[in-house]
């Protein structure tokens, strides 16, 4: 029997992993969750663009296509939220005292996920895909702050 590369099994139960749960196990693949980030803007970026395309379209399987892409987006918004919140500043981000050598470090984590979060809202909000772009810029800038050149390239290897 053949053993699956690490990347595929993680491909395939990604759905699995994707809740992690908040029981101190210490299984954590950071670089993962930032690649299911950078999935989901995938999804919210189609969803603003089919949204857009069906506007003029009164028929009522467009109406029901735009609210299905709009519950999309909204789903996929949400995915991010909650991976920052729940998994980024609730689990993996330690609070750091002022003071600390890392206090600056911390800051800057923890105010470029504040600004994931906000950009998020506004994918929910609108059409613009600009916020997407936002949050992608903003997810390179923490990789820089959080990754280490190790994390970086693993996270290159996952990323398709």
């Amino acid at each position: 029997m053949k053993i699956m590369p690490r990347s595929v099994v993680l491909i395939l139960f990604s759905g699995f992993l994707y809740g992690h749960c908040q029981v101190p196990c210490g299984i954590y693949d950071d670089a993962l969750r930032i690649v299911q980030i950078r999935e989901d803007l995938t999804t919210i970026q189609k969803a603003m663009k089919q949204i857009t395309a069906m506007a003029a379209d009164e028929s009522a399987l467009a109406q029901n296509q735009s609210v299905r892409w709009v519950q999309t987006k909204e789903d996929h918004a949400n995915r991010i939220q909650e991976t920052i919140t729940s998994y980024f500043l609730t689990q993996r981000i330690k609070p750091v005292d002022k003071g600390n050598k890392d206090y600056n470090k911390y800051v800057k984590q923890t105010l470029l996920l504040h600004q994931v979060l906000v950009s998020a809202m506004k994918c929910k909000q609108t059409l613009d895909t600009g916020h997407v772009s936002q949050i992608d810029d903003l997810l390179s800038q923490f990789i820089d702050v959080y990754f280490d050149a190790h994390g970086k390239e693993y996270l290159r290897k996952l990323s398709p």
